[in-house]
């Protein structure tokens, strides 16, 4: 039986893996996110494009049977993508730019099966909403260093979920990994959900 192998150093992403019962194994791409190939892309295209480079990046270092998933979300408002905002000052004017609008959740995901030599591609999107954010609450967020390092510079799931009222779409896309579309990938490959949780 292959392994679970998640292509990804997202705790987030690892958290919905195991709390869904699945056992990961954990193999970080190291995919370089910010080249001039990628950031030429629509965020919807770049979605995709980074989930299939990490996960086939990751199959390159593995000799055994395994399901690899690859992942990437980012945050589109009006077509821009707003990745990582990595430091306070792009954090800060990202909050800004979202306070009181709705913007699009993008997660590409990749899922590779080495035994089959088969694979699965597809982007999720769901809409999230923001409320009108005051600079307070705003520099608050920020200290917490929370929205550093997290696509959009944005959680759900943390400190960031009092100023997202409204979502329309899938709650885990999210939080970086669409369970519902897993699911439906490996029932395509022909996994049941509890054959995937007998995965180690």
């Amino acid at each position: 039986m292959p392994k679970i192998v998640l292509a990804s150093q997202s705790t987030s992403r690892r958290r919905l893996l195991e709390g869904a019962g699945l056992k990961p194994t954990i193999i970080v791409s190291n995919v370089d996110e910010e080249t001039e190939f990628f950031n030429a892309m629509t965020p919807a295209d770049m979605v995709i494009a980074l989930a299939v480079t990490k996960a086939h990046t990751v199959r390159e270092q593995i000799d055994y049977p395994a399901l690899i998933i690859g992942c990437d979300s980012t945050f589109d408002v009006d077509g821009v993508s707003f990745g990582k905002p990595g430091t306070p000052d792009v954090a800060r004017e990202r909050a800004k730019a979202i306070s009181g609008r709705s913007g699009l959740l993008h997660t590409g995901h990749c899922i590779i099966d080495t035994a089959q030599g088969r694979e699965i591609a597809d982007r999720v999107t769901t809409k999230v909403t923001f409320s009108e954010m005051t600079d307070q609450e705003i520099d608050d967020y920020i200290d917490s260093e929370e929205p550093l390092h997290v696509a959009g510079g944005f959680t759900l799931d943390g400190f960031g979920s009092p100023c997202i009222p409204v979502i329309e779409g899938d709650y885990t896309n999210v939080v970086g990994i669409s369970m519902p579309f897993l699911r439906s990938a490996m029932s395509q490959l022909g996994y049941s959900w509890p054959e995937v949780k007998e995965m180690r």
